[in-house]
């Protein structure tokens, strides 16, 4: 899920906003360094509770233990190193050289002691880089910028002696004269900024950011503030922002868990549970797009209850003093100021969630649509129209294993000639994914229909895809709901195919490809013969 592959990323030709390419940008190198910043961050909070009971900080268990939690926060701009290479398409090895130029002991201790130098002639602002953020970044693409002017304009026979020779030799010097200082200034800039807003109100702007948080991340725009959090640590040792966002992560589960307590529908059961679990343990993608979103008002409860156990924490002045996202076992990471108050809060945050969605946020009844409700039976065969114009074929000739083995449902697989996806029955849309990539329709007879757009194609993130529905939309045979680009997909290296799926085939006696050939929305690909009856909540 993480595409943590070798693979080079596509070239980008399509014109996306400047905030669109930052949060991918910021996503992009902060996601791959997660694994290390999070185990780091645990060693040291364990720690922090073994002095709490009597360890000495002296000993050489605690000295080696420390190393170990703090080597990755004080070799940050090496790890930030390797994936904004990457993300700018640099060499990554060349990359750890100016990281390691920033935090070499001679600097380190020269701008520790308040050593003046110059470089020929030009005075150098001392600044500390070891655990910095914002600089490593700023002077790794710089560095791709030169590293591609080498490269295009230095002969082939020698650029490979010439091109990391004068990529080095201008990116290092150019980091300590500018980009270090300025990325610094900028760095304590929005430091500053954060902390003058949390101290006019910490109530408020707890209240603010954890009901807000998980909204944010739904969209994917809690990337822009990661990186402050990140360089409030780096700053200040701690991180507020985690301590008023870390409770909206148990509500989000603690809902989750109370659609799992009230509903009586074991499919429904089967996928809450786990997904509350995983909530718990600081993943709430799963709790918030299989559960909380599809049904609505979980989702709000979580988002309120959020805010009001974020205002606790941000008065309580809660915080992590390492990185890592906030779940059941990164607990010790907040030892310290405001602990107490912050184990109160996530407590809160998850029985208050369950007991409201219990009570108010969730009927069975609200499974497919919330609102007026006609029960209707399911007693006809149903047939599903083709949602694109193409050349059908068998699924289980699908280039994709996940879909040709029929463990999510039969179906037929589709060439696309024609970058439209429309209705192929009358419905209601259970899952819009935000990526535009997959959406699933309940129709009015009952049958549930996967439609899903290329292979490995959620790598792409939304890049060439237009959705036109939302969660829980009315749609009729024939409405647009997807535009994708096919060339930009087939140029960026993934198949376009697109897979029809009946994910509740064993609802029925039969599920069967009616042709195969070309296609398109006004021909029948799929024929359902009824087995058992079921009932449907529709408007």
């Amino acid at each position: 899920m993480l595409n943590l592959t070798n693979n080079d990323e596509p070239e980008d030709d399509e014109k996306t906003s400047f905030f669109n390419k930052a949060i991918d940008l910021i996503s992009g190198i902060f996601t791959p360094i997660l694994p290390p910043l999070i185990g780091s961050g645990m060693i040291k909070g364990i720690l922090m509770l073994t002095v709490q009971f009597g360890m000495s900080p002296k000993t050489g268990t605690y000295q080696i233990f420390y190393a170990a939690s703090d080597a990755v926060f004080y070799f940050l701009p090496f790890l930030l190193a390797l994936t904004a290479a990457k993300k700018f398409k640099a060499n990554q090895f060349v990359s750890l050289v100016v990281a390691g130029s920033l935090v070499y002991p001679t600097m380190v201790d020269a701008f520790t002691k308040g050593v003046s130098m110059n470089f020929l002639g030009i005075p150098v602002i001392g600044a500390k880089y070891t655990s910095s953020v914002l600089p490593i970044i700023f002077s790794i693409y710089v560095m791709s910028k030169i590293e591609k002017f080498c490269e295009s304009h230095i002969n082939p026979t020698i650029k490979n002696v010439l091109t990391p020779m004068i990529t080095i030799g201008i990116t290092v010097p150019l980091t300590y004269l500018i980009i270090g200082p300025v990325m610094t200034g900028l760095g304590d800039l929005l430091g500053s900024g954060y902390t003058a807003l949390y101290g006019l109100s910490p109530i408020v702007c707890g209240f603010i950011f954890g009901g807000a948080w998980q909204v944010l991340v739904v969209f994917g725009l809690h990337w822009g503030i990661v990186p402050i959090g990140y360089n409030n640590l780096a700053l200040y040792g701690r991180n507020t922002i985690n301590g008023m966002v870390g409770p909206s992560n148990f509500a989000q589960a603690g809902a989750d868990f109370g659609v799992f307590l009230k509903s009586k529908n074991k499919t429904v059961k089967e996928v809450a549970l786990p997904a509350a679990i995983t909530g718990i343990f600081s993943i709430t993608e799963p709790s918030i797009y299989g559960v909380n979103l599809k049904y609505n008002k979980p989702f709000y409860i979580a988002c309120g209850v959020g805010a009001i156990t974020g205002a606790i924490t941000g008065a309580a002045n809660s915080a992590a003093i390492a990185a890592g996202p906030v779940g059941i076992l990164s607990i010790p990471i907040f030892v310290g100021k405001g602990f107490v108050p912050f184990l109160i809060a996530i407590a809160l945050a998850f029985v208050l969630s369950s007991i409201l969605t219990f009570f108010f946020g969730y009927e069975d009844s609200t499974e497919l649509n919330e609102g007026k409700a006609n029960v209707i039976t399911v007693a006809e065969n149903e047939k599903i129209y083709s949602p694109v114009t193409g050349k059908s074929e068998s699924l289980s000739e699908a280039k994709d294993p996940v879909f040709s083995s029929l463990s999510l449902g039969e179906g037929v697989s589709i060439t696309p000639s024609e970058g439209k996806v429309l209705s192929p029955v009358d419905g209601i849309i259970r899952v819009a994914y935000p990526t535009g990539h997959a959406l699933g329709i309940a129709s009015l007879l009952g049958t549930e229909i996967l439609i899903h757009i290329g292979i490995d194609t959620v790598e792409l993130n939304g890049k060439y895809f237009t959705s036109h529905v939302t969660q829980g939309m009315k749609v009729h045979k024939g409405d647009l709901l997807v535009d994708f680009d096919i060339d930009k997909i087939k140029k960026a290296g993934y198949d376009p195919e697109v897979f029809v799926i009946i994910t509740n085939t064993d609802d029925y006696e039969s599920v069967l490809p009616e042709t195969y050939g070309n296609v398109n929305n006004d021909q029948i690909i799929i024929d359902t013969s009824v087995k058992k009856t079921a009932t449907l909540v529709t408007d």
